[in-house]
């Protein structure tokens, strides 16, 4: 039974409430810079080494810190964080908040550095394992790999644990940007990692360490991205900081208290790609490249929509709950929840009708009998993720609406749940031998089920959402999107793009999307959803600032 808490009069100060839809918007931005940065980042490492052997144990490389990621709760830092530093620092306890980061940063390092030297020593053993199965052609015939593989794999992996110390200390410094409401420069951290492995894929075969290159790219881009860029901003604000392990004061044990469920919970969307690499890796050559392509390019709609809005709202709802706004609270996330539906089913629409051309313009550098194979494969595999982009999408709203309310037991204990059955369900596919395209459909179920249970979850802690406005978005999204997915669907049966030049597929693959996405927003507007007023005001501004500009030259001429 939900249990409904009561709201309480607005608090006497008049501060002017946050604004989520601007902050949504400069992260979604930058999110959205970001995963383009992410394909282009694929679509240089396809054009340098292919999708193989090398690109593979690249792929099974990044396992080892995403392990360690994993086991200090990695976003969870941030999420356990921010609550707690926002209720000191939105009611007037501002010297509390910075001691309390300052004791967080230190003894976190401490902790990370530790786990670091550990993984270093333990990367040979967790490559072997993770690697176990792998297969290469060799002569017509499937052998396993040498230990040059597992050597590889190893010395890439060690090349990237270092950045695993920017990546969990810089959650804590961006998480002090977020609670303030600055999102601009946080968003530029994913941005500059990004550049720094395309970087690395192009520099790598020139300086002649190949594929390596790709993983001191990564360090650097880590370093840059999460750790120098926001101390610079951090600096200038005016930030405080001062070396302390004092773990008495105030508000530490509330932050240990609400990481410690992330760290002993195996939270499905932080472990999912460790997973499927363990299982892809008992499949051939390429396959681990495959199925990563395919996961990044269904993972750009949710880095866009899915987390930009979420941690947008993040904030917002952590103050929100500390100035006791409850009818605020439920009123936010259930916008967030509508507008991320609006944004992700669309997306999803164009995967799945267009996933053959998608794979055309990103990865298609070759002709021979083996590319087509692998391109082929990666199309089937996103095609399948695609029916889960909706459920990955709500997933980190939902769980932040947890967080924001100092609740992290709950969500982290049923995704823990998920994630059992997404390994079960991987096993099956194995004993089964449904072949690797079980592994994707392995997670769009476990994906659904989460973001059900989740919902539920949440409204028996903060009251009843919205949900017949959910139901009408939903119903109404979905129509638009298939509509949308059939109007793409046919055009490319009538123009085929895999038989122009490179160029030229690609101005009219963008030129299709542009016209499918005049149809949903049409179609959409027609059902007078809200969601499509964000927009034209949007449109409204630009073209406010466009007019003086057109003035001056219709004057001019």
């Amino acid at each position: 039974m939900a249990t409904t808490v009561q709201n309480p009069p607005p608090p006497p100060t008049k501060a002017k409430l946050p604004n989520v839809a601007k902050a949504g918007g400069i992260m979604m931005f930058s999110l959205a810079l970001s995963r383009v940065l992410g394909l282009l980042r694929d679509t240089v490492m396809v054009s340098q080494f292919q999708a193989g052997l090398a690109t593979d144990a690249y792929r099974i490389a990044f396992s080892i810190p995403d392990l360690l990621f994993m086991l200090i709760a990695g976003g969870g830092l941030s999420s356990a964080f921010i609550p707690v530093f926002s209720e000191f620092f939105h009611t007037e306890r501002e010297e509390e908040a910075w001691d309390l980061f300052s004791v967080v940063v230190c003894v976190s390092s401490a902790i990370v550095l530790g786990l670091i030297t550990i993984a270093w020593f333990a990367a040979p053993w967790v490559a072997s394992y993770i690697s176990e199965g792998k297969t290469h052609l060799v002569n017509g015939v499937e052998v396993p790999v040498g230990p040059g593989f597992i050597s590889d794999v190893v010395m890439m992996s060690r090349i990237m644990l270092p950045a695993q110390f920017a990546f969990l200390i810089g959650s804590i410094l961006l998480g002090t940007l977020y609670a303030r409401h600055r999102f601009a420069a946080p968003g530029l951290a994913p941005n500059v990692y990004n550049f720094g492995i395309i970087g690395g894929a192009i520099a790598g075969p020139i300086l002649g360490v190949g594929i390596f290159g790709m993983s001191w790219g990564a360090l650097i881009g880590a370093v840059v991205g999460n750790l120098l860029i926001p101390i610079a901003v951090m600096i200038k604000l005016g930030s405080r900081f001062k070396v302390s392990f004092n773990t008495s004061i105030a508000g530490v044990d509330k932050f240990f208290k609400l990481l410690l469920p992330v760290i002993l919970g195996f939270s499905l969307p932080s472990v999912c790609g460790l997973i499927t690499t363990k299982f892809a890796s008992m499949y051939g050559e390429g396959i681990n490249t495959v199925l990563n392509l395919s996961n990044n390019l269904m993972q750009a709609p949710l880095g866009i929509f899915g987390h930009s809005l979420a941690l947008a709202a993040f904030p917002v709802l952590a103050q929100f709950y500390a100035q006791e706004r409850m009818d605020l609270y439920r009123d936010q996330v259930s916008r967030t929840l509508r507008t991320t539906i609006y944004l992700a089913f669309p997306a999803a629409a164009i995967m799945l009708s267009a996933a053959p051309q998608i794979v055309h313009v990103l990865y298609e550098y070759g002709k021979q009998a083996k590319e087509v194979e692998t391109n082929h494969a990666i199309a089937v595999c996103l095609q399948v993720f695609s029916l889960g982009v909706v459920a990955w999408c709500v997933q980190p709203a939902l769980m932040r609406g947890f967080f924001s309310i100092h609740k992290t037991f709950k969500p982290i204990i049923l995704s823990t749940g998920m994630t059992a059955l997404f390994i079960i369900l991987c096993y099956a596919n194995t004993v089964l031998n449904i072949g690797y395209i079980g592994l994707p459909v392995a997670t769009n179920i476990a994906a659904i089920l989460l973001a059900i249970i989740l919902f539920f979850a949440l409204e028996g802690d903060v009251g009843h959402l919205d949900r017949k406005g959910l139901l009408i978005t939903l119903g109404r999204t979905a129509i638009a999107s298939a509509a949308m997915g059939g109007f793409i669907f046919g055009v490319f049966k009538v123009v085929s793009i895999h038989h122009m030049s490179r160029l030229i597929a690609v101005l009219t693959f963008g030129f299709v999307l542009v016209l499918a996405a005049w149809v949903y927003f049409y179609i959409t507007r027609a059902f007078k959803m809200p969601e499509t007023e964000y927009l034209s005001r949007a449109m409204n501004r630009v073209n406010k600032k466009l007019r003086p500009i057109a003035e001056v030259e219709a004057h001019s001429e």
